[in-house]
């Protein structure tokens, strides 16, 4: 095997895991206004688990449906009604091997930001939240409610077929905030100066969930290493922080960044002009301090450099989230020896986007991503044709995978010398490199399928015919 650390199993709190490749938890809103899950969520994280990632994260589930949540469309772990669909949805995950993790969260401050949620928020202090609402100081009745409500809602994941719990602690969320030594001033237990005091909150929601499921239940808790930003905290708070909760954790999982300063979005999320693992270096400096497993996140889509993090001792796990939803097979492809055929991540950011514009995620480079129903189980053709794909930029290119892929015989015409369209004129641009990668990639799988390519061919109306297609399809980027 290639990748011989990288497909190593793992074994935390006596949990297997096939590998070091985990899919981090996305925020899908594939929930109702009620906290339920819709029909299309177990398809979209089964195909994360089909692809031969060894855990499955399920994004921002909330424990405490009063006060903990950030946005209507959010599963609630306190709602009865949720039970159905998350244990359908793990079930989508386990049978694959995989297993199927939930992302416990509050969001503190940053919770009731939707219409018809209670007026009241809370944070460790007293103040003015980033967006002008008024955050009080969460008492100590409120402080045991959500440290009893994450013990609650790690034994309802349990329940409901879930393998491991994600504690969000990190980002600028509850925990986060609570930690935060700028903003969390409090003179009780629960903060000041003393690390000790601000990880308290932390600590205990642990002990809670750890009481809740047992000694054989592994617990992830991820965290912001740094803040990343001038006046916030660095590495060497982050290393505090994972030394504080380290006995009570299985897993450590370094990111960074906070969502209440938005210039940290694309530092948090590595945009494309940021190197490849950038933020591995966080966590790679976190597990030199502490005996609990580390995580890193980051960036991270090339099996050789997934393979050096685990090889050299950077990390003991890996994890992605954009680069499962570019490709859910990116685990399997690199263990049978097809990296050539990983359509990796450009870091283009069309999934954030599309979520915040349409609420649910979509991919400029993978069409099958939340429609996983329909490429998984379409009907195959019921007569297979000739067909004529017009124009070899990005559309075209796919339309001739998708149509030979089905079993048609299919014919590319390109009037250029060349494909890929308008994304040529952007190659050669060192941070665009996955642009590249791209292009080539789908130029290997048009060939390997067979697909007829007619480089320096024009098609008109009057020679259209000549070709003999049974179907034509336009796939120009501008038609006159």
């Amino acid at each position: 095997m290639k990748y011989e650390h990288l497909f190593q199993p793992i074994k935390l709190a006596g949990v297997v895991f096939k590998n070091r490749i985990f899919a981090s938890p996305t925020g899908l809103r594939y929930t109702f206004i009620n906290g339920t899950l819709m029909p299309t969520a177990p398809q979209y994280y089964g195909r994360k688990a089909m692809g031969g990632a060894a855990a499955v994260a399920v994004g921002e589930c909330i424990v405490d449906s009063l006060y903990a949540k950030t946005t209507e469309y959010k599963i609630e772990m306190d709602n009865p009604a949720a039970v159905h669909g998350l244990s359908l949805l793990t079930d989508s995950v386990n049978r694959y091997g995989a297993v199927c993790v939930a992302e416990l969260s509050h969001g503190g401050a940053g919770a009731n930001r939707y219409p018809g949620a209670p007026d009241v928020i809370y944070g460790p202090v007293d103040y003015t939240y980033f967006d002008g609402r008024q955050v009080k100081e969460m008492p100590e009745e409120i402080i045991e409610r959500t440290i009893q409500k994450y013990g609650e809602a790690a034994l309802m994941a349990k329940k409901c077929g879930f393998g491991m719990v994600n504690v969000h602690a990190g980002h600028g969320w509850m925990m986060h905030q609570f930690l935060n030594p700028k903003l969390n001033t409090r003179k009780d237990k629960w903060g000041g100066a003393p690390i000790e005091n601000r990880a308290r909150i932390t600590v205990e929601c642990l002990k809670s969930i750890r009481k809740a499921v047992g000694p054989k239940f592994p617990i992830e808790v991820r965290i912001s290493g740094s803040e990343c930003y001038e006046g916030g905290y660095d590495i060497e708070e982050g290393i505090a922080f994972a030394k504080q909760i380290e006995d009570y954790c299985d897993l450590i999982h370094v990111s960074v960044g906070s969502h209440e300063v938005e210039s940290l979005f694309p530092i948090t999320h590595p945009s494309i002009f940021l190197d490849e693992g950038c933020n591995v270096k966080y966590a790679a400096e976190v597990k030199k301090h502490v005996k609990t497993p580390v995580a890193a996140i980051g960036a991270l889509c090339d099996p050789e450099l997934l393979e050096d993090i685990i090889a050299s001792g950077k990390a003991d796990v890996v994890e992605m989230a954009r680069a499962l939803i570019a490709d859910p097979d990116l685990p399997i492809k690199a263990q049978t020896g097809r990296e050539d055929e990983i359509n990796k991540c450009m870091r283009c950011l069309t999934c954030f986007s599309d979520l915040v514009r349409n609420g649910h995620f979509s991919c400029a480079c993978n069409p099958e991503i939340g429609r996983e129903e329909e490429a998984l189980f379409f009907p195959k053709p019921a007569q297979l044709k000739k067909v004529l794909v017009v124009g070899g930029g990005i559309g075209g290119m796919e339309a001739a995978i998708t149509a030979a892929q089905r079993g048609h015989k299919v014919t590319l015409c390109e009037k250029s010398s060349e494909l890929g369209g308008t994304l040529n004129c952007e190659r050669n641009v060192p941070f665009k490199f996955r642009l590249d990668d791209y292009i080539e990639r789908q130029k290997r799988t048009i060939e390997k399928l067979g697909v007829d390519v007619r480089l320096n061919t024009e098609v008109t109306p009057e020679n259209a015919a000549s070709f003999g297609a049974d179907a034509i399809i336009a796939a120009l980027g501008a038609v006159t």
